[in-house]
C-alpha cells in the first residue's frame, strides 16, 4: 500500500507544472536576531499535503475501481437484495480488486520513477515523468478514441504528435467516461438473466390471480440459487478481470 500511495501521489505531481522543478527542503531553518530560530514549511511540503486529501479522487479516476465497483452495485440492483452485500464489503473488495489488477503497473512505475528517486538516482522531475507513464498507458489502453477526441476538442488541442503528448487534463476525463461507458454495457449483461426471471414470476403470479402479491418477493430466492448456482461471483470478478486485459 505504501508504493501505491507514493506512485499515485507520482502521477498526480505529473499534472501540476509547478510542482514538477527541482526538489526544496522540507523545512526552513530562518536566524532571528535576538530571538532564536524561526522554523516555516515550504510550499513543496504543502502541495504534498494536498495530494494526500485528494488521494481518493485519483484512486476513483486513475485506476480500474470505478469501473468494479459500479458493475457490483448494478448486480446488486439487479438481485434485488436491497443492501446486501453491503456497502463497506463491496468497496472494499473493489479496492483490493484494483490493487491486484493495478499491480503490474504500479510496480512497473515504482522501478522506472519513485524508486531510482529514493535512492538520489535521477532528479524529481524525472521521476514523476518515468512514473507517469505505465499509468498513462493502462489509461490509454481502455480509453476510447472518441472520448480522447472529444476532451481534446473542448480543450482548444487540435492536434497531438502521439499519444505521449495527451495532457493528463484530458486524458483522465476520457478516461473516466470510458470507465462509465464500459461498467454500464456489463450491467446491461448482467441485468438480462434477472429481468427475465422477474417476467416470469410476475407473469405466473398474474396467470393465477395472485395479483396482490409482490414478484419481487417470490422471484429473489430464484435470481439467488441462479447466481449460486452459475458460480456468479467467480465469473463475474473473472469477466472484470479480463476486461482490462488480465492483471496489469
Amino acid at each position: 500500500m505504501k508504493r501505491l500511495t507514493l506512485v499515485l501521489l507520482a502521477v498526480a505531481l505529473a499534472s501540476l507544472s509547478s510542482v514538477a522543478e527541482a526538489a526544496l527542503p522540507a523545512v526552513t531553518v530562518t536566524d532571528v536576531p535576538g530571538e532564536g530560530q524561526t522554523w516555516s514549511l515550504t510550499l513543496q511540503v504543502l502541495v504534498l499535503m494536498t495530494l494526500l486529501t485528494l488521494l481518493p479522487g485519483i484512486v476513483l479516476a486513475m485506476t480500474s475501481f470505478t469501473r468494479i465497483v459500479i458493475v457490483f452495485s448494478i448486480l446488486r440492483q439487479a438481485l434485488g437484495t436491497a443492501n446486501s452485500p453491503p456497502n463497506q464489503v463491496l468497496i472494499g473488495l473493489s479496492l483490493f480488486l484494483s490493487w491486484f489488477i493495478m499491480a503490474p503497473v504500479l510496480e512497473e512505475a515504482w522501478q522506472q520513477g519513485v524508486s531510482p528517486y529514493l535512492e538520489e538516482e535521477i532528479p524529481a522531475e524525472v521521476a514523476i515523468e518515468r512514473a507517469a507513464q505505465p499509468l498513462r498507458g493502462f489509461m490509454l489502453r481502455q480509453t476510447r478514441e472518441n472520448d480522447v477526441a472529444m476532451f481534446l476538442d473542448l480543450a482548444g488541442i487540435d492536434d497531438v504528435e502521439s499519444t505521449d503528448a495527451i495532457p493528463l487534463r484530458v486524458l483522465i476525463p476520457a478516461f473516466v467516461t470510458s470507465e462509465l461507458k464500459t461498467a454500464f454495457q456489463i450491467g446491461f449483461m448482467l441485468f438480462i438473466p434477472f429481468v427475465i426471471i422477474d417476467l416470469l414470476v410476475a407473469s405466473v403470479l398474474m396467470s393465477l390471480g395472485m395479483m396482490m402479491v409482490s414478484p419481487m418477493l417470490i422471484s429473489l430466492p430464484f435470481k439467488l440459487m441462479l447466481f449460486v448456482l452459475a458460480d456468479g461471483w467467480v465469473l463475474l470478478v473473472g469477466t472484470l478481470v479480463s476486461s482490462f486485459g488480465g492483471a496489469g
